[in-house]
């Protein structure tokens, strides 16, 4: 043995101890086969996800609040590595695979649009009036890996990372995520239905139990952390959050964090599924609909939210034009275009291109570009 299998087999050695229920990196299937190199299958989809320029542009991406000049709110990279690190501790009390929970968590909000949940429902919006598809960050998500990103030809990532970002969705809580068995073709059927009928994809649990660790620790990662944002910038005072959600969980980020992690480890070690005990999972419903009633839905101003969808409506229509027009000059092909292969351009209809380049956006390109298109129009 040489000493490049040596290290390949020391990448490994931990997959020796893990539970009975984790998924090991043997386990691992790609939508095309290719050479494996000394990195482990998750290892290496990590490395895929994190070298991409898609998840550097998670830094200019909304978490919650838009244009916020306070330099402690919380953008969309916050999120994912925070979801990262607790799904991790749980991983590994569970002594589950971290190689792919992080590849999962640090991919999970991959697909989010400019202006985090409003700019997604913006888009939902468009694409259901021009594709007659539902669009949904988690479903984007997949999609940008396999379709997008490398100049069109996808990173050819492993399905369970694809699949527990497709099955991520935080915004829909259970008591006990339970993975449902899944090969490639299932995978696929399920991601093809989602744009038909994406309230019962939102429904799917994930085919793996590190999977099911992301999705219940995405609301682990938003919960708390939202909340310190909100009183950071004066819109919530803490002792505004119920008593009854106190008294269980805390309330602050720490405590809120670290009771439901320890509450899930109690519920779930050695079991196939993961679980929140009815008193945690109780609360953390109430506080859920708190964060919904109270900070949601006022993080963005109706004047604001209203310019930004006539801007996204207005740059989806520009774009467009240009594309059938080939206008080469115009920003779609300059940033986006202009790198895609011909099996991107050649297999992706116009409607869905500007689609994929409007979710890729940061805000500030967006608000730049919308404003742009505003004003221009304005002035006709």
């Amino acid at each position: 043995m040489n000493n490049l299998e040596i290290a390949k087999e020391n990448f490994l050695n931990k997959e020796k101890y893990l539970s009975k229920y984790a998924t090991k990196s043997s386990d691992s299937i790609r939508l095309k086969e290719e050479k494996d190199d000394i990195r482990p299958a998750y290892f290496h989809d990590i490395d895929r996800i994190i070298h991409a320029y898609s998840y550097t542009r998670y830094l200019g991406k909304t978490q919650v609040y838009t244009r916020s000049s306070n330099d402690h709110i919380s953008r969309r990279i916050t999120h994912v590595q925070l979801v990262s690190k607790i799904a991790r501790t749980i991983g590994r009390a569970l002594n589950l695979n971290e190689d792919l929970i992080e590849a999962i968590a640090l991919g999970h909000d991959i697909g989010h649009t400019p202006l985090g949940h409003a700019g997604e429902a913006i888009l939902d919006r468009i694409s259901r009036r021009e594709l007659g598809e539902y669009f949904a960050h988690n479903i984007q998500g997949v999609r940008h890996y396999m379709n997008v990103e490398k100049k069109g030809e996808g990173l050819n990532l492993s399905i369970q990372v694809l699949d527990g970002i497709m099955c991520h969705n935080g915004e829909i809580l259970d008591s006990t995520y339970t993975p449902v068995q899944k090969d490639k073709e299932e995978f696929l059927r399920e991601y093809q239905e989602a744009y038909i009928d994406l309230p019962k994809a939102n429904k799917n649990h994930p085919m793996t139990l590190e999977g099911c660790v992301v999705r219940i620790s995405d609301v682990i990662g938003y919960i708390g952390r939202d909340i310190e944002d909100a009183i950071i910038l004066g819109n919530i005072k803490r002792e505004e959050i119920p008593k009854e959600i106190i008294e269980v969980l805390g309330d602050n980020n720490k405590d809120i964090v670290n009771t439901i992690i320890l509450d899930i480890i109690n519920n779930s070690l050695d079991k196939p599924y993961i679980k929140l005990s009815d008193k945690v999972y109780k609360a953390l419903m109430s506080l859920k609909k708190f964060n919904y009633e109270h900070i949601y839905a006022y993080s963005m101003k109706k004047e604001d939210l209203e310019r930004y969808e006539l801007g996204m409506n207005e740059l989806y229509k520009e774009y467009l034009n240009d594309i059938e027009n080939n206008n080469e000059s115009s920003l779609i092909y300059s940033i986006f275009l202009d790198s895609k292969t011909s099996n991107y351009l050649e297999n992706t209809s116009n409607k869905r291109q500007v689609i994929d380049f409007l979710a890729g956006m940061t805000d500030e390109l967006f608000i730049k570009e919308s404003e742009k298109i505003l004003e221009k129009k304005r002035k006709i």
